[in-house]
């Protein structure tokens, strides 16, 4: 299937590694010139080049995501080089257990962290996508849904994240604007490794992981969190909208009692 997505300029913040480094390999194996926005120059490097000489087209361009004069100026050098917009994923961040006990401007941080950077970007953006009828993928989280414990900041940012995949889906379609948001839930990533292989038990742990996902009793792979996010940013998805999408096995929706064995049936 084509999904229209050659020569389209897609940028991924958080692309050099995890899900985004996921969405930025599979963008630009789609014929997308995937952008990398962060504050990681040498692994965004490291991934560029093992794209090029594959003949596919990446790109990285500095920022740091809590700081405003950054955005604006990677924003504006990508449009001197490229001179267009197309998609933006809003996908950087991380759950820093920031909980009730912690102070209230370390509650603010964890929001600058996970959700204030997506308006951000977009604000910056706005009048590229306008003219390129482009189109926004936020990554949300589980824990808007479900809860976590131990992780006020976070949380409260992803439930941010889905409420403005939502109002700005209503502010851009007279543009002909698509917002739309994909929420992971339990993804093994790298990070993900490192956390199993510091448990007393990892294999005990991974086991116990995996039986909490309904389908498969598996955890999701990043390439399954990334193509439906180049499918949600595609042509091929052209009338969907304000859609917030759980690839995730049935993990947030399912009953818990989806966990029981049911190999008798």
């Amino acid at each position: 299937m084509n999904l229209e997505l050659d020569h389209k300029v897609v940028i991924i913040t958080g692309g050099a590694k995890g899900i985004g480094e996921g969405m930025t390999r599979a963008f630009a194996a789609e014929g997308a010139i995937a952008v990398i926005l962060g504050r990681n120059p040498d692994e965004a490097q490291a991934i560029i080049d093992e794209l090029a000489a594959a003949g596919q087209r990446a790109d990285s361009f500095h920022a740091e995501m809590t700081c405003e004069k950054d955005i604006q100026t990677a924003v504006a050098a990508i449009l001197a080089k490229y001179g267009r917009i197309d998609v933006i994923v809003n996908n950087a961040g991380g759950n820093d257990a920031v909980s009730l006990r912690a102070t209230p401007a370390e509650f603010a941080a964890s929001l600058e962290r996970n959700v204030v950077h997506y308006f951000t970007l977009v604000h910056h953006a706005l009048d590229a996508l306008i003219e390129s009828r482009g189109n926004i993928v936020n990554i949300g989280s589980k824990t808007a849904e479900t809860g976590q414990g131990n992780t006020s900041g976070y949380a409260a940012a992803k439930g941010a994240v889905n409420a403005l995949t939502r109002e700005w889906a209503v502010d851009l379609a007279p543009h002909g604007i698509r917002v739309n948001c994909v929420v992971p839930a339990e993804v093994m990533t790298p990070l993900y490794e490192r956390w199993l292989e510091k448990t007393p038990d990892p294999a005990l742990a991974r086991e116990q992981l995996e039986r909490t996902v309904p389908l498969g009793r598996r955890t999701t792979t990043v390439g399954e969190i990334a193509d439906l996010v180049v499918f949600i940013a595609s042509e091929r998805s052209s009338h969907t909208t304000a859609q917030i999408l759980y690839p995730d096995g049935g993990y947030v929706h399912l009953d818990r009692a989806c966990t029981a064995d049911t190999s008798h049936l």
